[in-house]
């Protein structure tokens, strides 16, 4: 029994799963955090347990060998289950990389070139590969990219409309994020409709606290809404998405603001917890629904930047087949799912309450019969769609 190792890796902990090749199974995974931290944790859980231990984790190098004394003392045994591969998460492959990769020494170089475009990820990412190549040196280890799946976008929903030169030389451009996300949820989507994917227009809303959507045309992203970074696009937890650039000058002349302090603004101090001074969907709306002024219009200038990016992507695609939600707040909020639709009748958006309002698990339609475009809820499972691109590329 074969299997495949996922690791996503941050810059003070990794999450892993091991995943059986051959039916999909979660047979384990583990979480190891606070590294480099006096006392780090790990937790390691199977279909029959669950386990914590806190000692010092001084470095990834060690949290693999916790990781590796897990498997040892609580099983699934990686003798009797073993690893055919390692799939790595990496958040930014710029327009270098658009399929899932083979890590080759000339790999990790160009996905620490990219740092600069995404500084608090890729370093982490290729601190966790380096380390997972240690632990597993005989492996062969495979990248797969959060921007892949956006590389079908075509330049003219790419390219930002600054100085040519300029754009080129530093690599501006819109990369898009969440794509593997996308690319499982759009898949799922088809197979529970039982038609191909290559015939749907879809649009995926991925709502965390992270968000972003994406208009899929035929399993292939057209236009995202995330751009040169994660910030771009719907209102999200702690950053702003969308804002007109000039806001930014303004701020810098007004106050005399900093590069990293607009940076910690925008991303870490905007969104619905700027808004509202929460940055939990389910904070929120308990806080309007007790009459919150500030919540309650955090939720309305959320919700408008859904429906306003729900309206462009209807027309950029033509005509809508399906619309998906996904991720915590898409999967489990019946609220934000109606009030994001609602008032779409007339365009065959149609959702059913008692569908949305169900608590059963699973991939489940929520609109109406006779709605017009069909309205789904598919969890994600980004480990899942990383064990199979891996698996893809090794055979």
């Amino acid at each position: 029994m074969t299997s495949v190792l996922v690791v996503n890796s941050g810059s003070s902990s990794f999450k892993y799963q091991l995943i059986d090749a051959d039916d999909e199974r979660r047979l384990a995974s583990g979480l190891v955090e606070r590294i480099g931290e006096p006392t780090g944790h790990a937790t390691h859980d199977v279909p029959d347990g669950h386990w914590e231990r806190s000692l010092e984790i001084p470095d990834h190098t060690a949290g693999f060998g916790v990781m590796l004394d897990a498997f040892r003392e609580h099983g699934p045994s990686l003798e009797t289950h073993p690893p055919i591969a390692v799939g790595h998460r990496v958040v930014h492959g710029g327009a270098r990389f658009f399929e899932p990769t083979l890590v080759t020494p000339l790999v990790l170089i160009n996905i620490e070139d990219l740092s600069d475009l995404a500084p608090l990820h890729n370093p982490a990412n290729v601190e966790g590969i380096k380390a997972a190549q240690k632990a597993f040196p005989e492996l062969p280890h495979v990248a797969v990219f959060d921007t892949a799946f956006h590389q079908t976008m075509a330049p003219d929903a790419y390219t930002y409309a600054i100085d040519a030169e300029l754009a080129s030389r530093l690599r501006i451009r819109r990369y898009g994020f969440h794509g593997t996300s996308h690319k499982y949820v759009s898949g799922a989507a088809a197979r529970f409709l039982q038609r191909p994917l290559g015939e749907l227009k879809q649009i995926v809303l991925h709502l965390g606290n992270g968000a972003s959507m994406t208009a899929v045309d035929g399993g292939r992203s057209v236009d995202t809404s995330m751009g040169l970074t994660p910030l771009e696009g719907l209102v999200m937890g702690t950053r702003s998405g969308d804002v007109d650039p000039a806001v930014l000058i303004y701020l810098q002349r007004k106050t005399r603001i900093g590069p990293d302090d607009l940076d910690d603004l925008l991303n870490q101090r905007s969104g619905l917890l700027g808004l509202s001074g929460r940055k939990d969907m389910r904070d929120v709306i308990r806080a309007a629904d007790d009459g919150d002024e500030s919540a309650r219009l955090a939720l309305e200038v959320y919700l408008h930047r859904i429906r306003h990016y729900i309206g462009a992507y209807t027309f950029e695609l033509g005509r809508v087949d399906d619309i998906v939600f996904t991720a915590g707040v898409g999967e489990n909020s019946a609220e934000i799912r109606a009030r994001s639709l609602a008032g779409l009748e007339h365009h065959g958006i149609e959702v059913d309450p008692d569908r949305n309002d169900s608590r059963v698990g699973g991939v489940r339609v929520i609109s109406t019969d006779a709605s017009r475009v069909t309205v789904l809820v598919v969890p994600t499972d980004e480990e899942l769609e990383i064990a199979r691109q891996t698996l893809s590329v090794v055979g």
